[in-house]
C-alpha cells in the first residue's frame, strides 16, 4: 500500500512539472560581455537543480573521504569490542562446561580488548589452575595486579585456587590484604576458614567456625565436624602437658565441653596427663547431659587407683547408671573392669560376663575376654584364664 501511495505521489507531481513547464513563457537571459546566452525558464531551473545536486554530491563525496579513516578506525574498534565480548562469552561457556583448554585460549583473545583484560585473566587463571598449570595460572593473576577495580575479585580468587592448591601460608597472606582492604563477606570468611584448617591453625578455625554460624553459612552436620576436629587436634597435641592442657579446656566454651566426642577426647588428654580427677569430672558432667558410649569409654579409663574414694565413687556412679540401662554392654563392661580393679571379684565376674553376652563390637567381646582372663588369673584359675585368653585371641583375629 505504501508503495502503490508513493507512486501516486510521484505521478502527481511529475504531472504537475510538466503542465507547469509547458504553459511556462519565461525566459533568462546571462550577459557576460561579449557573450549573451539566452534560454528558457524551465531549462535554467532545471539546469539549476543539476548543479545544486552535482555541488552537492561532490561535497558528500569529499566529507566522506576525508572522515574515512575515522570510520575504518571505529570500525576496527567494534569489530574488536565484538571479537572480545565473544571471547568472553566463549572463555565463559568453556570454563563452565569443564573445557578448560577451550576457556583458556577464549580468554586470550577476550584478553585482547582492554575492557576485558581483567575478568579474561581471571577465567584463564581458574582454567590454568583446572589443567594444574600452576605457573600458567600465577600469570594470568599478576596480570590483575593493578587493577584497583578488581582488587577483590583478584584476591578471592587467589586465596580460593590456592587453598585449593594446598598452599595455606601463600593463601593466608591474601586473605591478610584482602581483610586489609575492608572486605569481610561470607565467601572470604569461608575460604578463610579452610585456608586456616591446611594450615592446622586451629584456634582460628574455632573463630571462624563460630562466626559463620551466626550467619547461617555453615550445614549443622559441617559445623560440628569441623569443631571435633579442630577440639581432637588440640587436646590431642603431644606438645602439651598438664598446665597447658587445662588452659587448652578452659578455651571451650560449655556448649563444647558436654559433646560426646569432645568430652571423651577431653577426659583421655585429661588423664593422659595425670589429671584423673578433672578427666572423670568431664566425663560424668557429659553423661549426665547426653549419655554416649565414647564417653563410657574414656570414663573407663580414667579409673583411680585401687581402694582410692575415686573409684569407689566411680563404682556408685556405675551401679546407679546400670540400673537404669541394664543392657548396656559399655557400662557393664567399664563397671566389670572397675570392680575388677577394686578387687570385687564376684561383681567383676558378673558385669564382665554380662557384658560378654551384650556385645555388639568385636572390641568389646576381646576386651571382655582379657579383663576375665586377667581376673581367673589373679584368683589362681589357670585353665579359666587360658580359656579367655584363647577367646580373645580368637576375637582378635576374626
Amino acid at each position: 500500500m505504501r508503495v502503490l501511495i508513493w507512486l501516486v505521489l510521484l505521478m502527481a507531481v511529475a504531472i504537475s512539472l510538466a503542465v507547469t513547464a509547458e504553459y511556462n513563457p519565461g525566459n533568462v537571459v546571462l550577459f557576460y560581455p561579449p557573450y549573451r546566452v539566452d534560454m528558457s525558464l524551465n531549462l535554467f531551473v532545471l539546469l539549476t537543480i543539476l548543479l545544486f545536486t552535482f555541488i552537492y554530491g561532490l561535497l558528500r563525496a569529499l566529507r566522506a573521504t576525508v572522515s574515512m579513516p575515522a570510520k575504518v578506525a571505529a570500525y576496527r574498534q567494534r569489530k574488536r569490542e565484538r571479537d572480545g565480548n565473544k571471547g568472553l562469552r566463549d572463555a565463559l561457556k568453556a570454563l563452565f562446561e569443564g573445557r578448560f583448554g577451550h576457556a583458556e585460549k577464549a580468554a586470550m583473545r577476550a584478553a585482547e580488548l582492554p575492557e576485558n583484560a581483567g575478568l579474561a585473566a581471571l577465567i584463564g587463571a581458574r582454567a590454568a589452575h583446572r589443567m594444574r598449570q600452576s605457573a600458567r595460572r600465577d600469570n594470568w593473576l599478576a596480570g590483575v595486579v593493578n587493577d584497583p577495580a578488581l582488587k577483590t575479585a583478584r584476591l578471592m580468587t587467589t586465596t580460593e585456587l590456592l587453598v585449593d592448591d594446598h598452599q595455606p601460608e601463600a593463601a593466608l597472606e591474601a586473605v591478610a590484604e584482602l581483610n586489609a582492604s575492608g572486605q569481610r563477606h561470607i565467601h572470604a570468611l569461608q575460604w578463610s576458614m579452610k585456608a586456616h584448617q591446611q594450615a592446622k591453625n586451629w584456634p582460628e578455625v574455632l573463630r571462624l567456625v563460630r562466626s559463620l554460624d551466626k550467619h547461617k553459612a555453615l550445614h549443622p552436620a559441617l559445623s560440628a565436624r569441623l569443631r571435633e576436629l579442630a577440639y581432637e587436634a588440640m587436646l590431642t597435641d603431644s606438645s602439651h602437658d598438664a598446665e597447658s592442657i587445662q588452659r587448652v579446656w578452659a578455651t571451650i566454651p560449655s556448649a563444647d565441653r558436654v559433646k560426646p566426642y569432645i568430652a571423651a577426647r577431653a577426659a583421655t588428654a585429661l588423664n593422659a596427663r595425670g589429671l584423673h580427677d578433672e578427666a572423670r569430672a568431664t566425663a560424668e558432667e557429659a553423661l549426665r547431659v547426653e549419655w554416649d558410649d565414647r564417653v563410657v569409654r574414656a570414663y573407663r579409663e580414667t579409673a583411680g587407683p585401687a581402694g582410692s574414694p575415686s573409684l569407689l565413687a566411680q563404682i556408685e556412679y556405675c551401679e546407679a547408671w546400670i540400673r537404669q540401662r541394664p543392657n548396656d554392654a559399655e557400662l557393664a563392661l567399664t563397671l566389670g573392669s572397675l570392680c575388677l580393679k577394686q578387687k570385687l571379684w564376684g561383681k567383676a565376674q558378673r558385669y564382665l560376663e554380662q557384658a560378654l553376652s551384650d556385645a555388639t563390637e568385636p572390641r568389646m567381646v576381646r576386651e571382655a575376654h582379657l579383663k576375665l582372663a586377667q581376673m581367673h588369673e589373679a584368683l589362681g584359675q589357670q585353665e579359666e584364664a587360658s580359656a579367655h585368653f584363647r577367646q580373645c585371641a580368637l576375637a582378635s583375629v576374626l
